[in-house]
């Protein structure tokens, strides 16, 4: 016998973690997922089958896909360490922006709508630049912002709604994907998009975990994998098949799903996601790294402005109006979705699939209490619980 074998060899191997370990110790990942879960079947049940009705699930996406998108930002934003508070005004001044060029000014749709955008980025540059290279607080500036545009949507309206906005314009927000069969009670299309995109979900995360298995990286067992992929594809498929039983896939929800998409990629998979990270984690060490700190906090500020721009086009065009009051306490919904959804408060930790379930767990609540006839003051009372426990629980598990 060869006495002479490696001291490895006698070393017993690595135990993986069960399913109930792992999901203990990713209890951030997925308490939230499971949290959206028991909410949206609670009201299913309070409601007596009215939340998910088709016609209800259609009107959830479009109240809540401005505030989806806003979050994307808003998340890379408090991952960075700052906060943005005038996102809700900068939401109503785009869109009276939009209302004016199209309405009064009589501008074709396409180029008011970029033009838009480009606002929206300047205006997100302006503010990220007095934070990035001033160091003045993002909590200041962008309170100021709030006040700024607040007032200057209110002197570009005159006080008065502007409206109705062409009809290919509110597309953006009340369309719905064209149906390119004939069947009687269903638009196959969006039914096959939904397929289609549940298929492409689970191929990609089978090829993300084979990438982690040959590098000796996976961590999360095998069993849970799939049982997570499995529930995950079932839910997409039956959502599109409920809203394909309906209109079909609204338009703003393709925009949203490509964007959900975007950012995970860039915050998963590229040196500009990782290095807001570290930028909000600790900035002292990004610093002395090589991160160029200022640049990425002021590209975080113009992305947000680029998306609250976008997110003030599918408000204003699902309003077919621009009101003095729109985006009127946006904010507010916004960042709770974020921190709801597991942000740190103190930067550097958050996800983009959890600022999501953030977002749809208070649409979610908005719309379940707005059915059972819950009023607007408790309403405000609950949503305030629980972004506070939110809050708590991540303080509680990061002492722990």
């Amino acid at each position: 016998m060869d006495q002479r074998a490696p001291a490895q060899a006698l070393q017993p191997p690595p135990s993986r973690p069960s399913g109930a370990g792992f999901l203990q110790s990713n209890i951030r990942e997925y308490g939230m997922m499971l949290s959206l879960f028991v909410i949206m079947v609670l009201f299913e049940v309070l409601t007596n089958g009215t939340l998910l009705k088709p016609l209800n699930l259609t009107n959830l996406i479009l109240q809540n896909s401005y505030i989806v998108i806003m979050a994307l930002g808003m998340l890379l934003v408090i991952v960075a360490g700052h906060i943005d508070l005038s996102v809700g005004s900068v939401v109503g001044f785009v869109g009276a922006l939009a209302a004016v060029m199209m309405v009064q000014w009589d501008i074709h749709y396409v180029p008011a709508t970029i033009a838009c955008l480009a606002v929206g980025a300047l205006i997100g540059a302006a503010q990220g630049y007095w934070v990035a290279f001033f160091k003045i607080p993002s909590f200041i500036v962008t309170l100021a912002g709030m006040l700024v545009f607040k007032g200057l949507t209110l002197a570009l309206l005159a006080g008065q709604s502007v409206g109705p906005f062409p009809k290919e314009f509110q597309l953006l927000s009340s369309g719905f994907i064209p149906d390119l069969f004939s069947v009687q009670g269903l638009k196959v299309t969006s039914l096959v998009i939904g397929l289609a995109l549940a298929a492409v979900m689970v191929m990609v995360n089978v090829k993300g975990r084979a990438t982690q298995v040959k590098h000796g990286v996976e961590n999360e067992p095998f069993g849970f994998f799939v049982a997570k992929n499995a529930i995950f594809a079932g839910l997409i498929v039956y959502f599109a098949y409920l809203l394909s039983s309906y209109k079909g896939l609204p338009n703003v929800l393709i925009v949203m799903a490509l964007l959900i998409g975007l950012y995970t990629f860039v915050t998963n998979r590229t040196t500009i996601g990782r290095r807001i990270y570290a930028l909000g984690g600790n900035e002292k060490a990004a610093r002395l790294s090589g991160i160029k700190t200022e640049r990425l906090t002021f590209l975080t500020f113009v992305n947000m402005g680029l998306l609250a721009g976008l997110a003030g086009l599918i408000f204003a065009a699902r309003l077919n109006t621009a009101t003095p009051k729109a985006g009127l306490g946006f904010e507010l919904d916004v960042i709770a979705a974020c921190f709801i959804g597991g942000a740190s408060a103190s930067g550097g930790v958050g996800k983009v699939i959890g600022a999501v379930i953030g977002a749809f767990v208070m649409g979610v609540m908005n719309n379940g209490m707005s059915i059972l006839g819950v009023g607007i003051d408790y309403q405000q009372v609950i949503k305030g619980l629980v972004l506070l426990a939110a809050v708590f629980l991540d303080v509680y598990n990061k002492n722990k």
